[in-house]
């Protein structure tokens, strides 16, 4: 450190000795100021603050040592370095007693230069030391004041509290002047389940060494979750003197932990159930498809059955993956609603009739009592159907064949409308009234059915019905005693709508169609289809070779998958655009992916229409009419 930025006050009624001294400081780069008497050398004191004092014991108004033990008691001068000097108490005593004023050092004059340069610069280096140690103690007091951590210390032998942070009252919910007094206060916070070991491993640790432990704080509802860990603290000697302490509240991630295992034990059901739910159709598609081989085409009765089959479970399947991707959707909160002003009867009936074969099959008797006037609700008519049919499906399922089955709507309220769905069915206990909504909750199974769907209607049904800011509830008396579904949802006030005629569409013409996808069995039934149709049909598997079909027969219109091997849909369908021959083609995009998401890079890359597999035939022959 630079001497000139030090202040030293050189304190001494006698002016030749005064003079010395202060020659000597300045020649050693000190800056000095001087004082004459004990009253100035205080006020100096206070005001320039120096770094040391150099103070004679003999003053004409104030004993030096008096001086001394001034600037020691005031808490503006109390870091002040005091070094006495004195020409005439040179004695044992008198050094004594000028220590025990709060001098620094004592010397006896004369005192040699480099004597006196010596001992200043000693004093300013402990007076360095001890002012790091105390910015050394003054940051640990701020970190440990202010982190969420409790942190403590202890003394080795006997596990003396000698402090704890702030943040211990916070964490235990205790007082900490009670833990000062008590030190093994901090037991009554651990739960009773806990305690004993957590008591045992801590006063374990003089001998282990080792202590980290994860237990339990508080009681019953209040309870949170800690880490606590202990290691020693050694001197220069790396002999153990202190055992530092840190708890950590882990509540959140042992919440997140449990999140996890739940989540992964879910994760597990439901891949058991999807491939259970996913062979269940494939295995009447596939007899379906034996029997129409094997038998003739002079039984067509037989052939419709196998078809019917066919459409149900492919329905079927279709109704699980649109499901699935509702929920990811709703999940990730990208499902928008299509809101509108949609009368009663138009989401029921969708509902019943997506419903309409389980119920046959099942030998289900349906009940349907609606309002006789108009009744208007505002929202996304697809999904209200879908709650409504996801309902009527849940109640199908697990009720009994020949069971009844009712829809009643009421209105209960001027603006809000109340639809219950009521069964005969098997009913639902209260352990699983509780979580019925959950994803992939399921209840008990019917007679003839040991494990049905996903268990992802339900919730699917609770989120959408919030999506339209209704509500909705279950209730059961128990097993066998059937169940009902209540929604709510606000009603919309019919708007004046003026009746549109519709006109007639245009009638399909026959066209010049350019199918292009890497399943070949896909391809090549959906070419057969609209070839019966009368249109002219040609098949490719790949971009490249689709790009030469569309350059040699020029297609009206395209209809691509877009997950094709090489070159993608998306890339196939831009580079078709850039050529002038297909600026007016009608591109149909046919694929698995059916996100808003997908919909817009469909668009963004020229395409006309967004079919997902399996395409509706209906919406196929509407992609590709005319333009009026």
């Amino acid at each position: 450190m630079d001497n000139s930025s030090i202040l030293i006050l050189n304190v001494d009624d006698n002016d030749g000795a005064r003079y010395v001294k202060t020659r000597i400081l300045k020649s050693a780069g000190f800056a000095v100021i001087e004082a004459a008497n004990g009253t100035d050398a205080l006020e100096m004191a206070r005001k320039q603050a120096p770094a040391l004092v150099l103070l004679d014991v003999k003053l004409p108004d104030i004993s030096g040592i008096e001086v001394c033990r001034r600037i020691k008691a005031d808490v503006a001068t109390c870091t002040v370095l005091v070094l006495q000097t004195s020409a005439a108490l040179i004695g044992r005593d008198d050094k004594i007693r000028g220590l025990d004023g709060g001098a620094d050092n004592y010397l006896a004059a004369p005192i040699e230069a480099d004597e006196l340069i010596a001992n200043v610069n000693a004093l300013l280096r402990l007076q360095r030391t001890q002012m790091d140690l105390r910015n050394s103690e003054e940051r640990f007091r701020q970190l440990t004041e202010n982190i969420e951590d409790v942190f403590w210390m202890f003394g080795v032998a006997d596990h003396q509290l000698l402090y704890a942070s702030p943040a211990y009252e916070r964490l235990f919910g205790r007082p900490l002047a009670q833990l000062q007094q008590s030190p093994d206060d901090w037991l009554e916070a651990v739960h009773a389940d806990d305690r004993a070991l957590v008591q045992a491993d801590w006063l374990a640790f003089a001998n282990s060494g080792h202590y980290d432990q994860e237990f339990r704080l508080g009681q019953d509802e209040a309870i949170r979750w800690v880490r606590d860990r202990a290691f020693l603290v050694r001197d220069d000697q790396q002999r153990p003197y202190r055992i530092a302490r840190i708890t950590s509240d882990i509540s959140e991630r042992k919440n997140m932990e449990g999140l996890l295992r739940q989540a992964d034990e879910h994760k597990d059901d439901f891949l058991a159930t999807l491939a259970h739910e996913l062979r269940n159709p494939l295995s009447p598609i596939r007899s379906a498809v034996t029997l129409m081989n094997t038998v003739p085409a002079t039984q067509p009765e037989v052939h419709q059955r196998a078809r019917d089959v066919i459409l149900r479970q492919v329905d079927h399947l279709t109704h699980l993956v649109d499901d699935l991707l509702d929920v990811a959707r709703i999940s990730q909160g990208k499902l928008t609603l299509r809101q509108q002003d949609v009368e009663l009867h138009a989401v029921v009936d969708p509902a019943i009739e997506t419903v309409k074969a389980l119920f046959e099959a099942r030998g289900h008797v349906l009940t349907v009592d609606l309002p006789p006037q108009p009744v208007w609700l505002h929202g996304d008519p697809v999904r209200l159907s879908q709650i409504i049919g996801n309902l009527l499906h849940n109640a199908a399922k697990f009720t009994d064949p020949g069971g009844r089955i009712a829809v009643r709507a009421t209105l209960p309220q001027p603006e809000r409308i109340r639809i219950a769905v009521t069964d005969n069915g098997i009913g639902i206990t209260s352990y699983n009234l509780a979580r019925i909504f959950d994803m992939f909750a399921q209840g008990a199974s019917t007679r003839d059915r040991v494990h049905d769907g996903l268990g992802i209607g339900l919730s699917l049904v609770s989120k959408l019905v919030e999506m339209h800011g209704g509500t909705v509830q279950v209730r059961s008396d128990g097993i066998g005693q059937g169940s009902t579904f209540i929604i709510e949802f606000p009603l919309q006030q019919p708007a004046l709508v003026t009746p549109v005629v519709a006109e007639a569409a245009p009638l399909l013409g026959a066209q010049r169609l350019l199918l292009v996808d890497d399943n070949i069995d896909s391809v090549g039934v959906m070419a057969e289809l609209l070839t019966l149709m009368g249109h002219e049909v040609h098949t490719a598997h790949n971009a490249e070779d689709a790009l030469v079909l569309a350059r040699a027969q020029l297609p009206q219109t395209i209809v691509l998958d877009l997950g094709l091997p090489g070159t993608d849909g998306y890339t196939l369908a831009r580079m078709l655009r850039a050529e002038p021959a297909f600026a007016h083609t009608r591109l149909i995009a046919h694929t698995g992916y059916g996100s808003d998401q997908d919909r817009e890079r469909t668009r963004a890359a020229g395409f006309d229409f967004h079919l997902v597999k399996p395409a509706n035939f209906d919406d196929l022959e509407q992609a590709l009419r005319p333009v009026a």
